[in-house]
């Protein structure tokens, strides 16, 4: 597979920020007998990483646009591109140890993401997409999920913590999913939880009160995939509500109904 000249970029600034990330990783796992310790290190290392994916892709593209996680924004010469970027997504994992947390890179293009990549440097899976090109993880075409049956079917989402005010809402969606479906997993990344989607592992995800850079890269993945995505309020935008759900196809219609309804 040829990918564009956008994505190669995209490709090459996440494995240098992914490199950074895991040497860091090796270290945070020795901090976690301090809170305070491990916490700060981690932010240095988060801030560190969004400061290589800002060099690589403003370096590449100066004249786009830059929204990063950090708080890092530049409104670029042309206002038809913006790098959208998380440069540790499942940060809360990574200060305890735990592999799982991704890089995602988006490319916006008149208020559509064109382009998407969710990196994973612990398990070196790379996840893209183009609009129009089809999804990929490294180098392996990817699809959403086959399953017809909501009995067999497993889901993602994010829980609520620290007294979120969205605790309700999640009940209601978990007491209406669990006893339809195979089973929820939380595993503390939507960035991945989409790429998951795509690549078929879950049949779906949902998830309220997320930022734009922890979205916006999987929704072209997931599309790309052959999945259904959509604002969980359909009369929304999933990138500036920051509500999202998304299933296989054949999935999707019930699944909505099930956590819309809830």
């Amino acid at each position: 597979m040829t990918f564009s000249a956008n994505l190669n970029i995209m490709m090459k600034a996440a494995r240098k920020a992914g490199r950074s990330l895991v040497k860091d990783f090796r270290e945070v796992e020795n901090l976690q007998v301090s809170m305070k310790g491990a916490g700060d290190f981690v932010s240095r290392a988060d801030v560190a990483a969004e400061n290589i994916l800002k060099e690589e892709l403003m370096g590449a593209r100066p004249t786009y646009g830059f929204l990063g996680e950090e708080g890092t924004s530049i409104a670029g010469e042309d206002p038809t591109r913006r790098w959208i970027v998380d440069p540790l997504d499942g940060t809360t994992n990574f200060l305890h140890g735990l592999p799982h947390w991704a890089i995602s890179i988006a490319l916006e293009h008149k208020g559509q993401i064109v382009s998407g990549v969710i990196y994973d440097p612990a398990k070196d899976e790379m996840f893209m997409a183009e609009k129009g090109e089809g999804a990929w993880m490294n180098d392996m075409r990817i699809r959403a999920s086959g399953r017809t049956r909501m009995i067999e079917s497993i889901y993602a989402t994010g829980l609520p913590f620290g007294g979120r005010a969205d605790l309700p809402e999640t009940l209601k969606d978990l007491s209406q999913l669990l006893p339809v479906c195979a089973g929820v997993r939380r595993w503390g990344s939507a960035a991945l939880d989409m790429a998951y989607v795509a690549a078929g592992r879950y049949d779906g995800f949902w998830e309220r009160r997320l930022n734009a850079w922890d979205i916006a890269a999987g929704i072209v993945i997931v599309r790309e995939a052959g999945g259904l995505i959509q604002p969980l309020n359909p009369e929304g935008d999933i990138v500036s509500d920051g509500e999202v759900i998304c299933a296989n196809e054949a999935l999707f219609d019930k699944f909505s109904k099930i956590i819309r309804r809830a």
